[in-house]
């Protein structure tokens, strides 16, 4: 982990200074191998990216942007047909609702793949992903309640993701239109998993319920365009943090989705 933290930030130095074009940042990164590329596109060089905001993206931003939710897509497609193809690990009950947030993600790599295409990119090779995380949570595919929480995390993660990816396709219209779709269906995932696990379907403070606090990092903020909300209302903090979600930074991306690549 220490040696992909320290390959990520020397990769996005490199980007930044040398303004290499995004589309020649994906393919460095992948030459990196895909932990690598995953810590190089899009969250860790959105400084880069803002700079050129008001120019709008070029293509190789937006596919680059794109490769990466698609990478997040793939891992949440894969986990849940695998689940949905597992004897007994998910009972009757809640058939219905995982094999329809199943559908859902199918879509969405779909989407992505096509959208990349369709500006000459190329659309990343689905990895081969380890949903115990190297052992941690063994028994995701023969307990619910494991199954159900990795569920939460990827959902959680998933929203803050797009969230964090938004500046990034500035300008760029209908790809922006088409990720904030999928960030909107993403969070009511987040939620109907929530509510399954016995939460609530929002998040409050920066509780993790278990799961890695990397997900919530900063999620007990209160202060939105540089008002402390908490101020202007006399509602408890706690209902104020449960208000607003913050976009997921790139040190947070990588302590979530790193274990569950294997090397």
């Amino acid at each position: 982990m220490k040696i992909l933290e320290t390959i990520g930030a020397s990769f996005e130095k490199d980007v930044i200074e040398k303004n290499f074009s995004r589309r020649e940042a994906l393919t460095k990164g992948l030459g990196l191998g895909l932990k690598a590329a995953l810590i190089s596109i899009p969250f860790g060089v959105f400084e880069a990216l803002n700079n050129k905001a008001m120019a709008g993206p070029t293509n190789g931003d937006i596919v680059s942007v794109l490769n990466f939710a698609l990478t997040l897509e793939y891992l949440e497609s894969t986990f849940y047909s695998t689940g949905l193809s597992t004897n007994g690990l998910i009972p009757s009950s809640d058939q219905t609702v995982m094999a329809q947030i199943s559908k859902h993600e199918t879509a969405h790599v779909a989407l992505l793949k096509q959208t990349i295409t369709s500006l000459s990119g190329t659309p990343v090779t689905m990895p081969t992903f380890d949903f115990t995380a190297g052992g941690t949570y063994s028994t995701v595919f023969s307990n619910y309640q494991t199954f159900l929480a990795l569920a939460n995390a990827f959902e959680d993660t998933g929203v803050r993701a797009y969230k964090g990816a938004a500046p990034s396709l500035l300008g760029a219209g209908a790809v922006l239109t088409a990720a904030l779709d999928i960030h909107s269906v993403e969070a009511r995932h987040a939620a109907e998993v929530r509510k399954l696990r016995g939460l609530k379907g929002w998040i409050s403070n920066a509780d993790a319920n278990g799961l890695p606090t990397a997900i919530y990092a900063s999620e007990d903020n209160t202060t939105q365009l540089n008002i402390d909300v908490t101020t202007t209302t006399s509602a408890p903090a706690v209902n104020v943090t449960e208000a607003f979600d913050e976009p997921l930074s790139s040190s947070a991306v990588l302590s979530i989705v790193a274990p569950f690549l294997p090397s």
